[in-house]
């Protein structure tokens, strides 16, 4: 049944953070576009899709806590359907279902379409996900992309592009815009719960062909520039322990994707059920039409001198106090100056 479904250095990037309250006026600048969007339903409409967000609210918790499984699918199944019924609405594009839990509901930073994706658990082994496209159209009239998830049945989805009816399935929480030669590429950040000991991050382009279809994929993340060369790859992705917290996500002040490195917690590579941070990052830099990778984005550096575990000695920074309590005013003056130069360089970001 188809749903809606070497030896040569590593290169790092630079810190250069501009003074802007970016996500503020990101924020302020959305919340203004939804009350104009909503003053382009008529009332008559607006009051049906009112109505009917309260069922697809009902249902999309249902398909969440239900602890059937024949529960949850009954479930995704009626809000399937609900859910384009109500999109038939003129207009309904614009309308945000904000009180719609549990469905990620994301518009292109040009709106030229929106997004839906959800999870559906299966069992604790695996899970299917479900999405759709809605098109922005001149009349108002829907334009609906159904995405049929086929990801629990492929091992490799890393040099494949794939459409509509074989979608590499993912929550996705965020959208980027970039451009190449005219053309637009939406790259996705998506979440998927994969199994019930690891989890999957994806990261994929999304273009549109000549017919206005959706084509996921393509080789765009280059590893040309590393230090040990590796084909492109299609989409990007990364596995790791189910309770880790990994970093996969568009950095606008730095420009780039920001993910974290990941190792084996137990030294055992070839599960990725035990791979977790490591406190390094990896970037990729939109050059050219694709995105480039950068094995290493950050150099940090630590004072190991004089530091030994054994004795409780950890790494130490130069002390402003001697060991009698006593001020060295001028390590103080250059510290502080050291900080504020460090405070315009601090980095904020958020998986």
């Amino acid at each position: 049944m188809t749903y809606f479904c070497m030896n040569k250095p590593k290169r790092s990037i630079s810190v250069k953070i501009p003074a802007s309250k970016y996500y503020i006026v990101t924020a302020i600048a959305f919340l203004l576009a939804i009350d104009v969007f909503s003053q382009t339903i008529a009332p008559a409409d607006l009051k049906k899709l009112k109505a009917k967000e309260d069922s697809l609210r009902d249902f999309a918790r249902y398909m969440i806590t239900d602890s059937l499984t024949e529960d949850r699918m009954y479930s995704d199944s009626i809000f399937t359907r609900t859910l384009v019924r109500t999109l038939q609405a003129k207009n309904s594009f614009y309308y945000p279902f904000d009180s719609v839990f549990g469905i990620s509901k994301l518009y292109a930073p040009d709106s030229a379409f929106r997004i839906f994706t959800w999870n559906l658990q299966i069992n604790e082994y695996w899970s299917l996900k479900r999405g759709a496209i809605q098109m922005r159209t001149k009349d108002g009239s829907l334009k609906l992309t159904g995405l049929h998830d086929v990801s629990p049945f492929i091992e490799n989805a890393d040099d494949s592009v794939r459409g509509r009816k074989n979608w590499i399935g993912a929550v996705y929480y965020n959208i980027v815009k970039t451009q190449h030669n005219g053309k637009n590429y939406y790259t996705l950040f998506g979440f998927d719960n994969n199994n019930a000991m690891s989890s999957k991050k994806w990261i994929e382009v999304l273009t549109f062909d000549q017919k206005n279809e959706p084509v996921f994929g393509g080789p765009y993340f280059s590893y040309e520039q590393d230090s040990i060369r590796q084909k492109s790859k299609y989409r990007f992705s990364l596995e790791f322990k189910k309770e880790a917290r990994v970093l996969a996500n568009y950095i606008p002040d730095l420009n780039v994707i920001l993910v974290d490195h990941l190792i084996s917690e137990a030294n055992e590579p070839e599960h990725k059920w035990t791979y977790i941070p490591d406190g390094d990052n990896e970037a990729f830099k939109w050059e050219n039409g694709k995105w480039v990778h950068v094995d290493k984005a950050f150099d940090f550096k630590i004072d190991m001198s004089g530091a030994d575990a054994y004795l409780g000695k950890p790494p130490m920074g130069d002390p402003i106090l001697d060991l009698k309590g006593n001020k060295n005013e001028k390590k103080l003056d250059d510290k502080s100056n050291k900080n504020k130069e460090k405070e315009k360089r601090q980095i904020n970001y958020d998986n």
